[in-house]
């Protein structure tokens, strides 16, 4: 696994925050660099992953899939399968141990794709911890079957209204909470960005992915994959996927961000590529972030909500800029593409932030060799979109039944905050 120097990958990263945050994450990061190497903290975390999660996730051969596009052999490596139904919830349990050893009662997350912030409201009931989440108003309406479960399992949901109402936003506040409440308050950040310690923590706890499809690798391919593909929102599914690989330069690893409508300002989230994403410090770190003409952060779109986001992990912006990691974009065509290509040949139903990877990882297989093997990181499942891919696939009967689904979801989430 790849490791900071002094908080920084490169040029990226670091530490820019409020003076009343940085007892907070000195505390964090002394404990973090206390337990990272500790086998048995490791073996804890393990353990944890596999008696509530459900860990290790399978690695699924695409055999019909990879016969029908012709060129590589297809795999999946199943985080859709994880309970909570995305890779999220390995970080939560990890910083869960953390809360539990800092003794702190309450936790806060942003969220966008409302995955994290499900695992979090599961990982706070489990361990009898406060939590409130973060989520744009934008991002509640595309994902309002997590916040429906979210406030089921005690959690406080707050919508953020201002600005695109989406992550970045809720990144924002989530930060502004922290900062008048960090004496009893541990920050769940989702993703492998923000201030220092959380990058290279968040991909520590998420290369459990990695580590498996290494040793799953070997026993049922024989060999080494010949690339990983992962698809990019902050980054931790990706840093996930990628961990245990970077010191194998044989395996290619490719990141997949959201190609959206076009390439234009505005249309898109792709951040790593030439000539989009710029040096910038925002909301705790220096990274690649999109940026208009004044400096100031840019607007993004995504068919995803989980990929929505401005910037990237600074350690993708660093390997993207060393050539270790392969940038790519997939359309919201070319998603809802991949998306529909998976479930009728192979019967899985991946999210829409996925689809993403699978779009990339199919364009590139078709261009390989039948003897060659490329893994795909499923990071979640798509039963959370479902009201967003009935707009893609329209059938007006469904559309109808989703639309009254959701009008009863939200009624009784009313009379429940009513009472």
């Amino acid at each position: 696994m790849i490791r900071s120097d002094k908080g920084y990958f490169g040029e990226f990263g670091g530490r820019y925050v409020p003076e009343i945050l940085l007892p907070a994450l000195t505390e964090l990061e002394e404990m973090f660099e206390q337990l990272r190497d500790d086998p048995s903290f490791w073996q804890e975390y393990v353990g944890l992953c596999q008696e509530f999660s459900g860990r290790p996730t399978p690695l699924t051969p695409l055999r019909r899939l990879s016969k029908e596009l012709g060129g590589a052999q297809i795999w999946l490596k199943r985080e859709d399968l994880n309970h909570s139904g995305a890779h999220k919830v390995n970080n939560v349990l990890g910083q869960g141990l953390l809360v539990q050893r800092m003794g702190k009662k309450r936790v806060i997350a942003e969220t966008g794709a409302g995955q994290h912030g499900l695992a979090t409201a599961i990982m706070a009931a489990r361990l009898g911890l406060q939590a409130t989440i973060y989520m744009g108003a934008d991002d509640i309406e595309r994902q309002y079957s997590n916040v429906f479960w979210m406030r089921q399992l005690g959690s406080e949901v707050v919508g953020v209204e201002t600005g695109n109402r989406t992550l970045k936003e809720a990144l924002d506040e989530a930060l502004r909470d922290w900062a008048a409440s960090v004496e009893d308050t541990h920050y769940v950040l989702g993703t492998a960005c923000g201030p220092a310690p959380f990058p290279e923590l968040v991909s520590y706890f998420q290369s459990v992915i990695s580590i498996e499809m290494k040793e799953q690798a070997l026993a049922q391919i024989g060999r080494l994959p010949d690339e990983v593909v992962a698809c990019v929102g902050g980054g931790s599914n990706a840093m996930g996927a990628f961990g245990a690989f970077l010191e194998d330069e044989e395996v290619k690893l490719v990141g997949v961000e959201a190609g959206g409508l076009s390439l234009k300002d505005g249309e898109h989230s792709v951040r790593m590529m030439a000539n989009t994403g710029e040096p910038g410090i925002a909301q705790g770190y220096k990274t690649l972030f999109l940026q208009n003409d004044d400096g100031q952060l840019g607007d993004t779109h995504s068919i995803a909500a989980g990929l929505d986001y401005v910037g990237v992990s600074p350690i993708l912006a660093h390997l993207s800029q060393t050539g270790r990691v392969v940038p790519e974009a997939a359309s919201d065509k070319e998603v809802t593409e991949a998306f529909s290509l998976l479930m009728k040949t192979e019967g899985i139903i991946p999210a829409l932030e996925s689809s993403h990877g699978l779009a990339g990882g199919f364009k590139r297989a078709k261009t390989m060799r039948p003897d060659q093997h490329v893994i795909i990181n499923l990071s979640g499942r798509g039963d959370k979109d479902i009201f967003n891919i009935a707009k893609a696939f329209p059938q007006p009967e469904w559309t109808e039944f989703l639309q009254r689904e959701a009008d009863r979801a939200r009624e009784l989430d009313a009379a429940k905050k009513g009472e």
